[in-house]
């Protein structure tokens, strides 16, 4: 006898902007944690977050006591921990441990709440814990960065780094809810509010020619940190990454192609061998800069497009070449690993103009090394 069956599970992503979140008057968080049971939450709060914040776990607290206060569902602050931010987060199973250990103690069940604060490194090892536990509690992801809020916390998958390979072992889930407050942004370094632009450069590239405009556009009021065009550019691109996973149709990422994996598959590769002091949001801007230039060289994108882009990404302060894309052979290196992630043939995704991608199945060792030595001037 065989039985088979097809059926579809009914599945919402809630993403949520909002300006201080843990204000008494402010319902987001309130309103997410709508169950009219008495639940139980605990908190993993990113180390360099609470650096920037210290009073981030007292002021969670307040909040939830006051929204009871007044009678709203809101669930039962157990446990507030920090920990490790950046990828250090990533590089060991020891976050993802600590979440598992935190849910057993504090009888956290599979309809309580594990929320997590931070940037994209910690939202995946947190998530992973949170997915693990009990096969999947609630996970409210709560993203600080501007990576983690216009890409990283729309998707729906969490992990850990592991033999040296970006994001080996994990899982896909969908959070319960993301919450993102604009004014964890204000407390970030250049640095770390401007590389998380990367991602939207990509998704413009890919899917929105209008929104790379806008980028290209106002890359010194990016710079300057301009709330107004800043926020706008943030909320569109969570827009398009949350669309591409919502509709279109592989969001566990069952086909061999991962189109908004655009410049990320040299990116992962510079990561782990810098041993991650690249940051993540850096190594994309690096691997879309040498993957436009290896398009050119192919005939398939536009000089003048690859030169628009590339110009973008600098007028942003972001890097575009690093020493360590001279090691060719390793770097050659990240594109079976990128196929082995995929579970198929090689997929890369190319420009064939800014808003308008192609895959292709292999890629010419020698063009790539060509256009490394480009990117070097």
């Amino acid at each position: 006898m065989t039985l088979d069956r097809s059926f579809q599970v009914q599945l919402r992503q809630r993403v949520l902007f909002t300006q201080d979140v843990f204000s008494p008057e402010n319902t987001t968080l309130a309103s997410v944690c709508c169950d009219t049971l008495q639940r139980r939450v605990i908190a993993f709060i990113d180390s360099g977050v609470h650096q920037a914040h210290p009073d981030i776990g007292e002021r969670l607290a307040n909040y939830l006591g006051a929204r009871a206060k007044i009678g709203e569902p809101v669930p039962e602050l157990k446990m507030v921990e920090v920990v490790s931010g950046g990828e250090e987060a990533k590089n060991s199973i020891d976050v993802c441990e600590q979440v598992m250990a935190a849910t057993d103690r504090y009888g956290i069940d599979r309809k309580s709440f594990v929320l997590a604060i931070g940037g994209g490194a910690v939202l995946d090892a947190v998530g992973l814990g949170a997915t693990l536990a009990h096969r999947g509690v609630r996970l409210i992801r709560m993203p600080t960065t501007t990576l983690a809020m216009d890409d990283a916390a729309m998707g729906v998958k969490n992990g850990i780094n592991k033999f040296g390979k970006k994001n080996f072992s994990g899982t896909f889930s969908v959070p319960w809810a993301v919450i993102a407050d604009e004014q964890f942004l204000t407390t970030l370094t250049d640095q770390q509010f401007l590389c998380g632009f990367s991602e939207a450069v990509k998704i413009g590239c890919l899917k929105d020619p209008s929104l790379f405009n806008l980028i290209e556009q106002n890359a010194s009021k990016i710079v300057a940190r301009d709330p107004l065009i800043s926020m706008a550019i943030i909320k569109r691109s969570a827009e398009l990454h949350l669309d591409h996973i919502a509709q279109g149709s592989d969001a566990f990422e069952t086909n061999e192609a991962r189109p908004l994996d655009f410049g990320h598959w040299a990116a992962h590769k510079l990561e782990s061998m810098s041993t991650y002091e690249i940051a993540h949001g850096d190594a994309v801007a690096i691997g879309i800069a040498l993957d436009c230039e290896y398009a050119v060289r192919m005939k398939m994108l536009p000089q003048a497009d690859s030169n628009r882009i590339i110009a973008s990404l600098k007028a942003l302060r972001l890097p575009t070449w690093h020493p360590l894309l001279s090691q060719i052979d390793q770097l050659l290196r990240g594109l079976e690993e990128f196929r082995e992630h995929l579970g198929g043939r090689m997929n890369i995704t190319l420009l064939k103009s800014i808003g308008e991608s192609t895959e292709v199945h292999q890629m010419d060792s020698a063009v790539v090394a060509a256009s490394v030595k480009a990117l070097a001037h």
